[in-house]
């Protein structure tokens, strides 16, 4: 992975050209006042400009296309614009329920929340997926998320850039003042490219892409507050699908947002999901300068591990297992330092016979529980077994569509067959409301954070728990393995995945449409 902290240029989308070097332009027929110009070739600023109602782009006033919030924010959200004198939804707003799923023990306050929010929809003219349905990300990439799109939502993974869409995760606040026809006002940021080139190897997931990246931008602040702009030739070598795993985590990284330049696999999945008419080509142009640049070579990302308590926290899995002492006791060490707790985090005692063991494995919500992670977590387990001891897989589909094909395909009996338990569509394990491991636990999952208390633990009372982040593809090899860790590239398979085939009928059924 290679960084251009001082910008560069990118020509016809294959060719890097650092800004020191910037007097080869000329010599590939470039003038300088096209170079100068260059900044505004990137596919952000034909987004931005076409959403901004300013008169210039230095200063942006954003209107937005649609909204977005779950159960754990459109209630205060939508109060607040009705105290400020709320009449009607002026754009789509959509309302899930993948948060607040869970009875509330004692009360009956989540299920109110939903009652609240079906009525707000039906009052307002607003759109409302019951609980179960489907997580919020993946519902908007089915149904909302369009080429050149720009979405606004109460959620911080509020991200559907493969789709080509700038997708920007916000305070309530922000999404109040859309429903009052107010605009999001913003200095023009800074643009970032990542320039992909190879292809994921045997056994690399989405999930190891996340982590590699993040690992290398995080602590720098290489990203942060810019939009991620992903180009290059290696974004052919991934699906659609696959890119929506990579694009969610791009969150972690503290970026403001990001978008993924689209071609005919982008085109598919959208046909797919019945909105072909959403496909448009999004490329840099032929001259497009980025003020900061990252060279990713996918060929050479290996399976990753995110170790407590950051996704940035990263290492090989190969790299953990060879010197898995030095570096658990390294991290005990930092969380100690992170909780200013007496309690501690003991993670030498899953070494045994210079075998790490894992007490969890979880593939969940908008970045874990896609179709093709499932299906290839499915293919691994093809006649293995989680075994009886303490480690337990919990699967938890992103929609029920992904979940109807998932039955079509036999995935479903395969890890059931296999000892794994499924789930609905929630995202509990993300935020520590659901499948809490026990105390002292070591849980591996493919979710969006690892941060303290997202296991469910709490440290303030003498309960602490460990969450690794790791793809799909290794959770189902160390499910294989009976809990002991394990990378997908160390399991000798084949898999191509077959192809998606959309089914809306639960959606149909189900959702109140009221824009």
């Amino acid at each position: 992975m290679k960084m251009y902290e001082k910008g560069a240029y990118l020509v016809n989308g294959t060719t890097i050209v650092p800004m020191e070097d910037k007097a080869k332009l000329q010599s590939l027929g470039f003038t300088g006042e096209q170079a100068e110009k260059a900044w505004q070739g990137t596919i952000s600023y034909q987004i931005l400009k076409a959403h901004n109602i300013s008169n210039n782009m230095e200063n942006l006033q954003i209107k937005f296309d649609s909204l977005t919030s779950h159960d754990l924010t459109y209630v205060g959200i939508i109060q607040t614009a009705k105290a400020s004198g709320l009449d009607k939804f002026p754009l789509p707003y959509i309302l899930t329920n993948c948060h607040n799923t869970l009875c509330a023990v004692g009360g009956t306050i989540n299920e109110d929340d939903h009652v609240f929010g079906l009525s707000a929809a039906k009052k307002y003219g607003g759109i409302y997926l019951p609980p179960h349905l489907g997580v919020i990300h993946q519902y908007m990439r089915e149904c909302w998320a369009g080429c050149g799109r720009m979405i606004l939502g109460s959620d911080s993974h509020t991200r559907y850039g493969a789709l080509g869409t700038l997708a920007i995760g916000e305070g309530g606040g922000e999404l109040v003042k859309q429903i009052l026809s107010q605009t999001y006002d913003i200095a023009y940021p800074e643009i970032v490219g990542v320039f992909l080139t190879g292809k994921p190897g045997h056994g690399v997931g989405p999930h190891d892409v996340n982590i590699a990246i993040i690992t290398a931008v995080f602590k720098n602040n290489f990203v942060k507050n810019r939009i991620m702009e992903f180009v290059g030739p290696g974004v052919t070598g991934m699906s659609t699908d696959f890119r929506n795993g990579v694009d969610v985590m791009t969150t972690e990284t503290t970026c403001l947002s990001s978008v993924w330049q689209t071609d005919e696999d982008t085109k598919k999945y959208l046909t797919e999901h019945r909105r072909g008419q959403e496909y448009k080509e999004l490329r840099p142009q032929t001259l497009t300068y980025y003020d900061r640049l990252i060279e990713v070579n996918l060929s050479e990302i290996k399976p990753m591990i995110a170790l407590p308590f950051h996704p940035s926290n990263g290492y090989t899995i190969a790299d953990l297992k060879a010197n898995p002492k030095d570096i658990l006791h390294e991290v005990e060490e930092s969380v100690q330092k992170l909780i200013s707790s007496e309690v501690k985090l003991d993670l030498l005692s899953k070494v045994e016979n210079g075998k790490i063991k894992v007490d969890q494995g979880i593939i969940a919500g908008c970045a874990g529980g896609t179709f093709t992670n499932l299906m290839e977590a499915a293919h691994i387990l093809q006649g293995a077994s989680t075994g009886k001891d303490e480690f337990a897989l919990s699967v938890y589909p992103s929609s029920q569509p992904v979940m109807m094909e998932l039955l079509r395909q036999n995935a479903i009996t395969t890890l059931l067959s296999a000892g794994a338990t499924i789930r609905t569509a929630f995202c509990g394990p993300c935020f520590g409301a659901g499948d809490t491991p026990a105390n002292g636990g070591l849980s591996v999952r493919h979710t969006t954070r690892n941060f303290p208390n997202r296991e469910g633990s709490k440290p303030g009372k003498g309960q602490l728990a460990a969450v690794a982040l790791m793809d799909a593809r290794s959770i189902a090899a160390t499910a294989a393995a009976g809990g002991v860790l394990t990378g997908a590239d160390e399991i000798d398979y084949e898999y191509t995945c077959p192809e998606y085939h959309y089914d809306p009928k639960p959606y149909e059924e189900r959702v109140y449409n009221g824009f």
